[in-house]
């Protein structure tokens, strides 16, 4: 299973927030430390903020942070919500079409995939993953 670089931005964007849950993180300061786009990245914060897995304060000072303990985000509600509309296979999209369907047995076997990877998911939790709050220079 691949999963978008949406999803992989949230994942360290909140990781580097539970290292340091008191703060607020810009997202200036997160794209420049991982070398990825700001303007994605703000859509991906815009993301998490709507579902309330961060809060964003504007201003000096201003920036996001998590909008819940890192112990109560469980990571596969986090790949839910980050790959949403995001179907592993065009078969699993609401208008996918395919002319195999009536007959394949490939689509059962990927749906349980995905569910199995998405259960181990579930185990865990950003407080699980958090980077050490001395890594940030180290990244």
């Amino acid at each position: 299973m691949r999963l978008t670089s949406f999803t992989d931005f949230g994942l360290r964007a909140l990781m580097r927030m539970a290292s340091g849950p008191e703060r607020a993180f810009s997202t200036a300061e997160i794209a420049d430390e991982f070398g990825i786009s700001r303007h994605h990245l703000n859509k991906v914060i815009q993301r998490l903020a709507r579902h309330g897995f961060v809060t964003t304060r504007r201003g000096t000072g201003g920036g996001a942070m998590l909008g819940r303990p890192a112990h109560e985000i469980v990571l596969g509600d986090l790949v839910r919500l980050l790959e949403q509309d995001q179907a592993i296979v065009e078969c699993f999209l609401p208008d996918g079409a395919c002319c195999i369907t009536p007959v394949c047995g490939l689509k059962g076997r990927l749906r349980a995939a995905e569910t199995a990877f998405l259960a181990e998911l579930d185990r865990s939790t950003l407080a699980d993953i958090a980077l050490p709050a001395t890594v940030s220079s180290a990244v």
